[in-house]
């Protein structure tokens, strides 16, 4: 009991209370991402924190692990949604809302994501849409914008714009 009430009482110490309290927010944050990220990614991919920096490890290349800036525009997507899902989530319980957070609109850089990369960007978002949460984009990649079931097109005029919708 004496052990524990010394780790309690330097943990309520202003300096390391704030610093355990957001360690103990990050590995949630972690725990929820993999779980969302290891079914997005079949299994090939989870995150850590290492020295406060994210790192994705590769399970599919014998657990190689690198931080998320060398990743590949697919594999960032897939980290990126994986951590904005979860916080959102967390949000929300930390809120006391009853409602999980069904929509996200992303507004990423999908025009430097190679051919691959926009395979797996779609076919996650169909995945997300079969399990009744939408994710929006907003991109400029025609191709991409062509693959989502439902769309609005954006047309810029001279004095105004306009929006269609198309599909279902």
């Amino acid at each position: 009991h004496a052990r524990v009430a010394s780790s309690l009482g330097n943990h309520l110490k202003a300096n390391n209370f704030e610093a355990w309290l957001l360690e103990e927010a990050m590995d949630v944050l972690i725990d929820g991402a993999n779980r969302l990220l290891d079914e997005l990614s079949g299994g090939s991919y989870s995150l850590r924190v290492r020295k406060s920096q994210f790192e994705v490890v590769d399970h599919r290349n014998a657990r190689l692990t690198r931080t998320t800036r060398t990743r590949s525009g697919g594999e960032t997507f897939l980290v990126a949604l994986s951590l904005a899902l979860t916080m959102a989530e967390q949000l929300a319980e930390l809120t006391g809302m009853s409602s999980r957070l069904e929509s996200v609109f992303l507004d990423e850089g999908f025009g430097s994501l190679d051919q691959e990369s926009l395979d797996v960007v779609a076919s996650v978002l169909d995945e997300l849409a079969g399990r009744g949460r939408t994710v929006g984009i907003v991109t400029h990649v025609r191709e991409l914008a062509e693959r989502m079931p439902v769309r609005f097109e954006v047309t810029k005029g001279p004095e105004t714009s306009s929006i269609v919708r198309i599909g279902e």
